[in-house]
């Protein structure tokens, strides 16, 4: 009997619930199988899914292919087309222990083949199930799940349900045991993280939460918030980001366009000047925060002037890293009823995009060459600046420590430093 293999696909909220099924898994004695966490966040994302369920399934014969996550959950019929596949679970059953024991060897043959009920029926979230994941350098922390929004683009409230927050005590409490394990940084996940505990008791902030693991965790040296929404960000986290140190000065913004009319039709809730100006101030507030950004090129309807703006939007918002999606339509979504923009075109705009991210990004190195660094060693090699920059060293450091670097150049994509 061997024990099943994981395979992980998409964002790192993902990754965080593939550690909670390998527990779970591992409790009921499931064994002899292969799991696929998938991602929905584009139609390539789903394609590279059946890719993968096909290749496992040529290297494996005979093996159990079971698949979840967030495609699975918004198309469970597609995967349970393909005769490769011998189970498909929804993103709330993957999450539940019983599930689990109905895929042990002996009861395999007797629990229904598709498990996907209505998650968006779902009001709590999984969060207690693991002391966060990650490398020896940092944990990953899921503090809230699902999302109330509707982009006209996304599919993935319909993946992953509406916004469930894990208690503040809750996460307080994991970040103290992953501190005394010996972590230094600490990540907090989720899907719309700025949405977080409006679903709670007295309906807290992302601010409060933020404040409160500074507060009751004096020996967590680093915290970092991932993505958020710029327009939901609260007063409190705002002065928490201008003021506390041990919060990290890298912000990676949903910004998605840099049009307004683009953005209406994306049903944002910002405009252009709402994001510059977030932007700016929080950077006089904070001088070394630097920003990543989503920003999709080819959204349905956008014309070259439209896309011009975008462009525009990574010098007027100061913008360092970006990730840049070509819009691809998501079935049951509106923003696939409205008139596309031609493949080749997306293309093209996608490609000038990320040279022009290319270009941002080089920029960034070479304005730290000369300057002094903390690193968090991510390998004996290589660590990360308090803006997550990445940097190179000449000889091994011990990994997971935070140390000293001067930094002497960089090769356009990573800085180096010394030996």
């Amino acid at each position: 009997m061997t024990p099943p293999v994981f395979t992980t696909l998409g964002c790192r909220l993902n990754a965080y619930e593939t550690e909670a099924m390998k527990d779970l898994a591992q409790a009921a004695g499931v064994a002899n199988a292969h799991v696929v966490n998938t991602c929905a966040v584009t139609a390539e994302a789903v394609r590279k899914a059946r890719q993968e369920i096909r290749r496992i399934a040529r290297e494996n014969p005979g093996a159990s292919i079971i698949v979840t996550g967030c495609a699975a959950q918004t198309e469970p019929e597609t995967f349970a087309a393909m005769p490769e596949v011998t189970r498909v679970i929804g993103n709330h059953e993957k999450m539940q222990p019983e599930t689990w024991v109905g895929m042990a060897p002996d009861l395999i043959g007797e629990t229904e083949r598709v498990q996907v009920d209505d998650i968006l029926s779902v009001r709590e979230t999984a969060g207690h199930l693991i002391d966060g994941f990650g490398t020896r350098a940092r944990a990953y922390v899921q503090v809230q799940n699902g999302c109330d929004h509707r982009c006209t683009f996304c599919i993935i409230p319909y993946g992953r349900g509406n916004s469930r927050s894990v208690p503040a005590g809750v996460v307080v409490e994991q970040i103290k045991r992953l501190v005394g394990a010996g972590y230094n940084e600490v990540v907090l996940t989720g899907v719309d993280l700025t949405s977080w505990g409006a679903d709670l008791p007295a309906e807290p902030k992302l601010g409060d939460l933020v404040r409160r693991i500074l507060k009751l965790v004096p020996d967590l040296q680093r915290l970092r918030i991932s993505s958020i929404d710029s327009v939901e960000a609260d007063p409190a986290l705002i002065e928490a980001i201008a003021t506390e140190p041990r919060l990290m000065p890298h912000l990676h913004l949903s910004l998605q366009a840099g049009d307004d009319m683009i953005l209406k039709r994306m049903k944002r809730r910002h405009l252009r000047d709402d994001a510059i100006r977030f932007c700016e101030e929080m950077r006089a507030a904070r001088p070394d925060l630097i920003y990543g950004a989503d920003i999709i090129a080819g959204f349905p309807t956008e014309t070259e002037e439209m896309f011009e703006n975008s462009l525009k939007l990574v010098e007027e918002c100061g913008l360092t890293w970006l990730h840049v999606f070509p819009y691809s339509p998501r079935k049951g979504t509106p923003a696939a009823r409205m008139p596309q923009v031609a493949k080749p075109q997306i293309k093209e705009r996608a490609a000038r995009l990320r040279a022009l991210g290319e270009t941002v990004a080089a920029r960034h190195l070479a304005q730290q060459v000369g300057r002094d660094h903390r690193v968090l060693m991510e390998n004996p090699r290589m660590g990360r600046t308090e803006q997550f920059t990445e940097v190179v060293f000449e000889s091994d450091r011990p990994v997971g420590q935070i140390l000293p670097a001067r930094i002497l150049g960089h090769d356009g994509r990573q800085l180096q430093a010394g030996s």
